[in-house]
């Protein structure tokens, strides 16, 4: 048999994700995950060894992907920040409110929750990067860039999971707030030591 390529691997993926945030987990098939892939019954698992593989690869790979499609459209200067503020949280719901809805159903699960804690180790060490990215666009630490990229994103998924505004709005403001403190040179810097109490 013909070794599968990688992109024919995460065309699979992309395909299986999308049948299961239609359906669901339990509600999706391995009939209905080969149909999505154009194969006949049970052909997928040429390509998998189980269910739990699938929603496990397809799950971290698709969101890994619609991270870097989100981060794609982070702002180029400063003055590009507010755009990027007012438009990306509506714009995460609508293309991928689905998505964070199945990913939340799967690394919340008790069966794959050790799988979302691996996943959600890259993002710490993604949102770094992005920071340090940013840094000379922007003209902001990345001390500073990189907790208010925590708060705009989840900020953003929890509006994509339940289209909250009364969440959201709070979350926007306060970016807003400390970005206004950045740029009239108040004296905002890394913190330096933690206010939570041990």
């Amino acid at each position: 048999m013909r070794k599968k390529t990688v992109d024919e691997v995460n065309l699979l993926l992309e395909k299986c994700f999308d049948c299961f945030c239609k359906n669901g987990i339990e509600r999706t098939s391995t009939h209905m995950l080969s149909a999505a892939c154009g194969m006949s019954s049970g052909n997928i698992f040429h390509y998998f060894n189980s269910k739990d593989e699938i929603i496990i690869k397809s799950t971290a790979y698709c969101m890994a992907k619609v991270e870097k499609e989100f981060m794609a459209k982070a702002p180029q200067n400063i003055s590009d920040i507010k755009r990027f503020l007012n438009d990306i949280p509506y714009w995460t719901a609508k293309k991928h409110g689905k998505k964070y809805r199945f990913m939340y159903q799967v690394y919340t699960s008790p069966k794959y929750r050790k799988y979302g804690k691996e996943f959600f180790k890259g993002v710490q060490e993604r949102y770094a990067e992005y920071a340090q990215e940013l840094e000379p666009k922007l003209g902001i630490s990345r001390d500073i860039i990189l907790p208010m990229i925590y708060i705009f994103v989840r900020a953003s998924v929890h509006y994509a999971l339940f289209e909250d505004e009364a969440y959201l709005k709070p979350q926007l403001l306060l970016i807003e707030n400390m970005l206004d403190m950045v740029i009239n040179n108040k004296d905002l810097s890394a913190p330096k030591a933690s206010l939570i109490s041990n």
